[in-house]
């Protein structure tokens, strides 16, 4: 007897129709031979001649990504096939595919080679949810605005499976394709897209953290289902949530700073990019104001106030929206919000302080390059002045591991010590440049965090180890603290574990947001693109840096530039 998912019921059913409807040429029903293009139109991504009998035969990833399909890898675990038809795909690059090939051809475990294989393109097969290249009538609004307002390439990019961009994902879920960019104009131009739509949304809104798709797209918004009072107010068919997380603003300088250096390209630096990083560094001035006037002392409100009607703490920020008190004069900046998208405790963030240091510096060397010294000195200081408040308040003395980095500080003494899996974290500090992976003091938090005595959110059970963190729960680790943990050790063992223990929690053959340590079964989000990209990116990292515990003994390094 033959059980088919219904994914496949669905994806048959749909097929079935399109061949009773007449359609004729491959086997989804589009014809063999396309009409060409209308000269002066662009083609924007999935529109060619019959494509929407292609959508009307694709099944729901977010349905699809929970059921296992064939063929199975040939290792012992018999991973799935997880990409979708090529019909279905999203993006598609040779490239990425000729990348594929070369990685899993030589990798010996065949079931983290399927783990590779469905991970490296899950960000351009299935979250690429509008683009149009920047040539043509297409590229450009109905109706041309005088600055130049979502002109150009744009690239709306999916968490996966919710609706909608969250600046720090998309420039992570990218983040493995940076360096195909040079050879790959398709990938280029997907990204200098990515890098304009994120500049759209600051200039607009630069206190959100996740956005709805461009109006141009047409693409239906979602609501996220919360009653939010938030200051500044927010146009909610544009903002899918707007909570002030600092290091979403960090991410949309490093998804520049990324692309600069793997092509040196400058072509991102337009009107709206110079504007959005105008917007970034206001919001940096204030929110690196105090809680209370230096002079005075009295109580002076925050501009960004957020109030959620919730029963969970984390969702929502104390004291009538504002927070806990910051102390004056630090160098630090606010952070109402974790990466997590939980609430911080104390608002001066380190991770995401240490983050917004390395992308300053690296976007004054691009626009300094690009013959902008004033705003190049401009970036320079208030990095500088930031990193100085980081070694000067965030580093503590804890009794058992000595010197580290605190999680979170308030400038009058106070600090939490823990770590989170989300990035930026404590553990990423190295990956993010902010220290080398051989400082004493990187050492000794990296010891904390990663002991349950030093960091009350490693979690351990029987099927799983990782950090976790308060968004999900007390018994779920992220795969992608385990995978950050891989990238920032030299121990083959250790490096191996990591592997190993994502592998064995990855049985749908996509690396999932949490997993419950005691049963691995248990997890969240089967559809998750950016834990995918940082597999992707681990498995990489470790082909460069350690090739013989994927390829075997005495191999070649691999590099993909």
């Amino acid at each position: 007897m033959v059980l088919y998912s219904i994914a496949q019921l669905l994806f048959w059913s749909a097929y079935l129709y399109l061949c009773v409807s007449g359609a004729a040429g491959d086997p989804l029903g589009v014809p063999a031979k396309p009409a060409a293009k209308q000269p002066g139109k662009q083609e924007i991504l999935g529109s060619a001649p019959g494509t929407e009998r292609y959508k009307a035969a694709c099944p729901d990833y977010q349905h699809y990504a929970v059921f296992p399909h064939r063929p199975l890898s040939e290792g012992p675990l018999s991973l799935p096939f997880q990409r979708p038809s090529l019909h279905c795909r999203t993006f598609s690059s040779p490239l990425v595919e000729k990348v594929i090939e070369d990685v899993t051809s030589r990798m010996e475990d065949k079931d983290l080679a399927r783990l590779f294989e469905n991970a490296f393109p899950n960000t351009l097969d299935t979250t690429v949810r509008w683009h149009v290249d920047g040539s043509g009538e297409q590229a450009k609004p109905k109706h041309r605005s005088k600055d130049g307002q979502w002109e150009g390439p744009q690239s709306f990019i999916v968490t996966g499976d919710i609706n909608a961009e969250w600046l720090r994902d998309s420039t992570n879920q990218l983040a493995q394709y940076q360096r195909l960019a040079k050879k790959d104009k398709a990938i280029e131009n997907l990204i200098v897209g990515a890098i304009n739509t994120q500049a759209e949304y600051v200039i607009e809104s630069p206190y959100c953290n996740a956005f709805q798709p461009p109006p141009r797209s047409h693409i239906p918004v979602t609501s996220n289902g919360q009653s939010d009072a938030v200051h500044p107010g927010y146009e909610p068919s544009h903002v899918f949530e707007c909570k002030y997380e600092l290091d979403s603003l960090a991410h949309f300088l490093a998804l520049g700073n990324q692309f600069y250096e793997h092509t040196q390209s400058t072509a991102f630096l337009n009107s709206r990019w110079y504007l959005a990083l105008e917007t970034l560094l206001e919001v940096l001035k204030e929110q690196s104001k105090s809680t209370f006037n230096a002079s005075t002392g009295k109580f002076e409100r925050n501009e960004y106030t957020f109030r959620r009607t919730t029963n969970t703490g984390t969702e929502t920020l104390n004291l009538a929206g504002v927070g806990n008190p910051l102390n004056d004069g630090t160098g630090l900046v606010r952070s109402a919000f974790r990466p997590s998208d939980d609430a911080t405790i104390l608002g001066f963030f380190i991770p995401a302080n240490a983050m917004m240091v390395v992308e300053l510096k690296r976007a004054a060397e691009i626009v300094k390059s690009a013959g902008k010294g004033g705003l190049a000195k401009t970036l320079l200081n208030r990095a500088e002045s930031m990193e100085k408040g980081v070694w000067e308040h965030g580093v503590v003395t804890h009794k058992k591991y000595g010197e580290v980095f605190a999680f979170e500080v308030d400038g009058f003494g106070s600090h939490i010590m823990m770590d989170d899996a989300n990035l930026p974290s404590l553990l990423a500090l190295p990956l993010m440049g902010f220290v080398d992976v051989s400082d004493k003091i990187y050492q000794n938090t990296r010891r904390m965090i990663l002991d349950k005595a030093g960091n009350p959110y490693y979690l351990a059970g029987k099927g799983f180890a990782a950090i976790g963190g308060p968004h999900i729960g007390l018994q779920n680790a992220w795969p992608m603290s385990r995978l950050v943990q891989a990238m920032t050790s030299s121990d083959d063992s250790e490096i191996l574990e990591a592997l190993h223990a994502v592998r064995n929690s990855s049985r749908l053959g996509l690396v999932h947001e949490s997993i419950n340590v005691d049963r691995v079964a248990d997890y969240t989000r089967s559809w998750f693109a950016w834990a995918n990209s940082v597999f992707a990116q681990t498995i990489l990292d470790v082909a460069e840096r350690k090739p013989h515990l994927l390829f075997g003994k005495g191999a070649d390094p691999y590099l993909v530039e």
